[in-house]
């Protein structure tokens, strides 16, 4: 199983789980509570951006995003030229 797992939450938030960091562009690191899950925003909505705070319910947030199947994956480079 893998340290740090991204969990793509289907009409909301990223859910970080693990050993992880959060740092900006300038390289600062957000504080978050060690051994503790985080919630990113990806409706782009939120007050506490990176942070989710539940903005993507307000504001009728829809996206649900599957990983490729192996099949799938392998179909796809099936039909590559």
């Amino acid at each position: 199983m893998p340290e740090t797992t991204i969990t793509v939450r289907d009409n909301g938030n990223l859910r970080i789980s693990g050993s992880f960091e959060i740092v900006d562009a300038a390289g600062n690191v957000f504080p978050v509570e060690p051994g503790r899950p985080v919630f990113l925003c990806r409706c782009g909505h939120s007050e506490s951006k990176p942070f989710c705070d539940g903005s993507h319910s307000r504001v009728g947030f829809q996206s649900v995003v599957r990983a490729p199947t192996p099949e799938a994956a392998a179909a796809e480079d099936d039909a590559q030229p």
